[in-house]
């Protein structure tokens, strides 16, 4: 991404950064049609790098590009600043919007091969992060994605994806506290997720390519209020509240999982083992997901598909033997090459 949008950043601090996104998204459209500003990427093509694990972290009062290494969590921006490397996107949605793949692993080679630079890079737990995809346009949900998960809820198989919908009010990020609306709501419920993040423009695509579009894959928790969820016929009070949608901490890139749908996937409560699976017992596996929703939208870099969560949740268990979350519970939930995303309950 340009220094421009940097410059921004760092001029209004986070929360007008925050504040003036959708102004800002909405210059850059109005360029577009006009003088196409720089590195504004045809949306039929990725720019994006490969064989690395992004992440989202905070620096000062911005979110910033990291790439995790053998060294650490490199910051891209530092870095790129140190070895005078221009154009490089500032953060994961920068990347993802406009492009800047060859740029990041320039700097990443020349950190890497450079001796003495062990200060851009940071230790895991001196990261605040932030949730992979910051900015998303779309954050797609799907219920009752696997077979045994649809069986210990009691409910049919589908035969259509069930899609819903989060917002980004809901995004949070690895090691963060997720608040629970505790005046509305009392069944507090964790499901791990495989959480897709698309890299190009996709209309009408085929499943056989479908996930040529995927820039990556992440780590998810659709955190859900039962109760809430149960109020009415829809799904949203339940979904939509904030914290609800932790991710993170690394996007990994779509190169290094040839198959998303090989992969184990677990979720643990306070140590304990709580969900175990695969992503193999999905009803419908990524490539369908992408495809059915493209048939639906169009789906822009940057939108984020929840794909589902395996049994084992609270909602599944005997009612004598629920015990929602509460305020002080841990999570870890992980999926194999992934990572493993922490947050806690407060």
């Amino acid at each position: 991404m340009g220094n421009g949008r940097r410059d921004f950043l760092k001029t209004t601090g986070l929360g007008g950064a925050l504040a003036a996104a959708p102004a800002l998204l909405a210059a850059n459209h109005a360029r577009a049609g006009k003088d196409e500003p720089r590195k504004l990427r045809a949306h039929d093509e990725m720019d994006l790098p490969k064989g690395l694990s992004l992440c989202t972290l905070q620096r000062g009062g911005e979110w910033g590009l990291g790439v995790k290494t053998e060294r650490g969590v490199l910051d891209i921006e530092a870095a790129s600043d140190h070895f005078g490397v221009d154009d490089v996107p500032g953060t994961v949605d920068d990347l993802l919007r406009e492009g800047g793949g060859k740029e990041v692993e320039e700097v990443v080679e020349r950190a890497l091969s450079t001796k003495g630079v062990q200060r851009l890079s940071l230790k895991e737990d001196e990261i605040i992060f932030g949730p992979v995809v910051t900015e998303p346009e779309k954050i797609i949900m799907v219920g009752l994605n696997y077979r045994r998960h649809a069986a210990e809820m009691k409910a049919k198989v589908p035969e259509l994806p069930i899609l819903f919908n989060k917002y980004n009010n809901a995004l949070l990020g690895h090691g963060r506290t997720v608040r629970l609306p505790t005046r509305v709501a009392k069944e507090f419920d964790y499901e791990v997720e495989l959480v897709i993040v698309i890299g190009r423009t996709a209309r009408d695509v085929s499943e056989s390519s479908a996930l040529s579009y995927v820039a990556g894959y992440c780590t998810g928790n659709d955190v859900t209020a039962r109760d809430l969820q149960r109020k009415s016929s829809q799904f949203m009070l339940g979904k939509t509240p904030d914290d609800f949608a932790p991710l993170g901490p690394w996007l990994v890139t779509a190169d290094q999982i040839p198959n998303p749908n090989s992969l184990e996937i677990w979720c643990d409560v306070n140590g304990e083992r709580r969900q175990s699976s695969n992503t193999a017992d999905m009803v419908f596996n990524c490539a369908q997901l992408v495809s059915y929703c493209s048939q639906h939208m169009t789906l822009e870099p940057g939108d984020i598909i929840y794909t589902g969560t395996p049994e084992g949740v609270i909602a599944g268990m005997p009612e004598g033997k629920r015990a929602w979350l509460k305020p002080g519970d841990r999570i870890s939930c992980a999926i194999e090459k992934l990572g493993e995303l922490k947050f806690t309950f407060a």
